[in-house]
């Protein structure tokens, strides 16, 4: 047990934010010396990194505020995603995160959350399981085969698709989904479906990279997301606390 465990809190999101402003700074500054860089889309990324590590540090701590920071990174993140041709991402932001900042704000404000309170948070039952589960699976196989068709479209060539990318994409969307719907409704289970979207996006990211046709500003998301895992790995233990509470 942490005995002073707000003051732990309050150093491990200063950590975090630290962190993020530090190696987001250094990464662009080096990237907007390479004359190829597109030097607009690279401030962009950085700043709905930096939005967006705010919102999931508010959130870790059941604060009401991530939903004004929660809109920045998702309007920021959408147009990273359409740009680098992540449609699936950009699909997820533009059209679901966006106005589920909205639900997620009504929705805590109805279980407490102020300025300065936490969000009473609560826990999943047995068949509440059963259907996160369920839907996942569902998700991924969908979103599988509508994000392939698109690509296949795209390219024109099924050898050409980029299969493990498709997959990523399809997990990470159907997750964020399903993550989404459990912070907006104050779940604890949030937390672990955010883990596993932020380990499947730094491998999203990672491939992203590693392919031909990646964008100079690509390793911000992929820094980005490993910061939202040491996050959401301390929201998992918060998250834990409110809802025994």
């Amino acid at each position: 047990m942490i005995k002073d465990e707000k003051k732990f809190n309050r150093i491990f999101s200063t950590v975090i934010m630290s962190g993020m402003l530090i190696a987001i700074g250094i990464i662009t500054a080096i990237k907007l010396q390479d004359p190829a860089a597109r030097r607009v889309m690279l401030l962009v990324a950085a700043f709905g990194s930096l939005f967006g590590v705010l919102s999931t540090v508010l959130s870790a701590n059941g604060l009401i505020w991530t939903f004004l920071f929660g809109v920045l990174d998702v309007v920021l993140d959408s147009i990273v995603a359409y740009d680098t041709g992540v449609m699936g991402n950009f699909a997820l932001h533009a059209f679901y995160f966006l106005p589920m900042q909205f639900v997620g704000l009504w929705q805590w404000r109805k279980r407490g959350a102020t300025a300065r309170e936490e969000v009473k948070a609560r826990r999943l039952d047995g068949k509440g399981w059963a259907a996160v589960v369920a839907g996942i699976v569902a998700g991924v196989a969908v979103s599988y085969l509508v994000l392939y068709k698109i690509d296949l479209v795209k390219l024109g060539d099924a050898s050409l698709v980029n299969r493990p990318k498709v997959f990523l994409d399809a997990t990470v969307l159907t997750l964020n989904i399903v993550g989404q719907i459990l912070m907006s409704l104050a779940y604890f289970e949030q937390w672990i479906v955010w883990n596993l979207v932020n380990v499947f996006s730094i491998l999203l990211w990672g491939n992203t990279m590693l392919s031909s046709e990646a964008s100079s500003y690509t390793v911000v998301m992929f820094i980005k997301y490993i910061f939202y895992l040491l996050n959401s790995i301390n929201g998992l233990r918060i998250w834990y606390s409110l809802s025994r509470e």
